[in-house]
Parts: C-alpha cells; sequence; structure tokens
C-alpha cells in the first residue's frame, strides 16, 4: 500500500536532475503549503509564493542522495 502523502521516488529522482514535469509534481505536491506559507493578513502574496517556489526548485536541483 503506497501512502498517497508522499512524492514517489522515481519522482524526485527525476526532479532532481532537472524534468520539467517532474518538478511541477513536486510544485503541486506543495502548493498548498506554498500558499499557506505566503498568505499575509488574509491574502496571498504573489512574491512571497514566487520567491517560495524558486526556492524550492532550487533546493530540487541542489539536492544530492550521495551526500
Amino acid at each position: 500500500m503506497r501512502n498517497k502523502k508522499l512524492i514517489p521516488f522515481e519522482v524526485i529522482e527525476k526532479a532532481i536532475v532537472g524534468e520539467p514535469e517532474a518538478i511541477d509534481t513536486v510544485l503541486r505536491h506543495y502548493a498548498g503549503r506554498i500558499k499557506y506559507l505566503s498568505t499575509y493578513r488574509g491574502h496571498i502574496n504573489d512574491d512571497i509564493q514566487d520567491r517560495l517556489k524558486a526556492q524550492l526548485i532550487k533546493a530540487i536541483l541542489q539536492f544530492r542522495f550521495d551526500r
């Protein structure tokens, strides 16, 4: 039985090497959390949301399994 809350390992592997569809899958997985973190006084701040997405993409591309 698979845990639906986890991103499949295969998707993570593909995202790390820069496959756009896999990166988009990871972004969609964290979309709710990103919206929550970018909400200020009841409104979503688009600048914060874009910055969080950019930081997530940067972290994905810098991630290494061999550490």
